[in-house]
């Protein structure tokens, strides 16, 4: 059986295609602009052209993209969507309004004028990836299994706080079976706040494999404890540190003992330095994050972790790794199966085993044949 399994992130989208029948590192694998970003591009390139624009499809990750649709619309050129492209930008519609972005029924767009460029907006474009990797002869008849990793904020109430909300989602996830993986979902569990996830669900509707979608962090962190040094450590800190979210887990034998997440952006070395050695020790609280605009943390086990210790590193993944060059703390950059980029794919693969209980001993066996001689995984770590 193949796995295609494709972790999108602000800056870059990485895609990796397993075998089961064979050694995981001879994967294909493929490192490429997030869709946020080609989308950007695609704007810029409309507002120096000075077209107006028409965006289809359906919600993704905005980030870039939104920051250039508002500088077309401040350019005096005109954006019209749809209503699930429009809530790209914000689930409140009356807050994409308010921007000046025309939100329109399909049934208008024939009386608007034709010279708009049309963009169809999503996070997965399967064809896309398809045709550049059949283009090296590689098939997908026997593709049984679609995974997708995206960040999800969830669409909060109205007038509560979109970090609050994100929270208490991360935290109730943790507070079910404990596994990381309880952060991914067959097509079918998908809860209906996650808007962008359930947007991936409707996009690949017609592809006829099983999907499962899944947050980007806690892929990548199930992911980086398959490192070979990080699946040593009965215990352990790992965080990652992304492009926008910056999110940290402390793991121990009963699964999660602790977390916090905070904006990247937000953060410079000394204080990500300290929110880790608190979390370690079991002191940090969700006020001190949420008042320095990150969104928030839990103590589940009091029992701390001592982060200067030679034999018990802080593993560390994310494009954003560097945040942490020069620390004091001791570091290892997780490798998952000799590849930093593609550690949420191989989390995407992990918690697939645990979600779909038909295809774990597949799984399982392929992940185990290319680390024969390194410390058994376990699903909670």
């Amino acid at each position: 059986m193949k796995i295609l399994a494709i972790d999108i992130g602000t800056g870059t989208q990485d895609i990796l295609l397993l075998d089961t029948r064979l050694d995981f590192e001879n994967s294909f694998k493929l490192i490429l602009p997030s869709p946020t970003m080609i989308l950007r591009k695609k704007i810029q390139n409309a507002t120096r052209a000075g077209r107006p624009l028409l965006l289809t499809g359906v919600t993704m990750g905005g980030g870039p993209c939104s920051w250039a649709i508002e500088d077309h619309l401040k350019a005096g050129l005109d954006v019209f969507a749809f209503p699930e492209a429009a809530r790209t930008i914000n689930d409140d519609l009356d807050a994409v309004r308010e921007l000046g972005v025309q939100v329109i029924d399909p049934s208008e767009v024939p009386g608007l004028d034709q010279s708009f460029l049309q963009l169809t907006l999503g996070d997965v474009d399967l064809v896309s990836i398809k045709r550049a990797l059949t283009q090296f002869e590689v098939s997908f008849d026997d593709l049984g299994l679609i995974a997708v990793a995206v960040f999800d904020h969830g669409n909060a109430p109205a007038g509560y706080s979109d970090r609050k909300f994100r929270f208490e989602y991360l935290d109730r996830q943790v507070q079910g079976t404990n596994r990381l993986s309880d952060f991914a979902f067959p097509s079918a569990e998908i809860p209906s706040f996650m808007t962008r996830l359930a947007a991936i669900r409707d996009s690949l509707a017609s592809s006829l494999v099983p999907l499962m979608v899944m947050d980007t962090a806690p892929a990548a962190v199930l992911g980086a404890s398959l490192d070979p040094v990080a699946r040593a450590l009965p215990r352990k800190m790992i965080v990652n540190i992304g492009n926008f979210h910056t999110l940290a887990f402390r793991m121990g034998p009963g699964g999660i003992e602790g977390l916090f997440e905070h904006h990247t952006g937000a953060l410079d070395r000394a204080l990500l330095e300290n929110f880790l050695i608190r979390l370690a020790e079991g002191t940090l609280t969700e006020e001190e994050i949420f008042i320095s605009q990150g969104h928030g943390a839990r103590i589940f086990i009091d029992s701390p972790l001592t982060l200067d210790d030679p034999r018990c590193p802080l593993i560390v993944t994310g494009p954003r790794r560097s945040l942490l060059a020069g620390s004091g703390l001791v570091i290892h950059g997780a490798v998952p199966f000799g590849d930093m980029m593609t550690a949420g794919c191989v989390g995407l693969i992990a918690a697939a085993a645990d979600k779909f209980p038909q295809f774990q001993a597949e799984i399982q066996t392929a992940l185990d044949r290319s680390s024969a001689d390194l410390a058994p995984w376990d699903l909670r770590d």
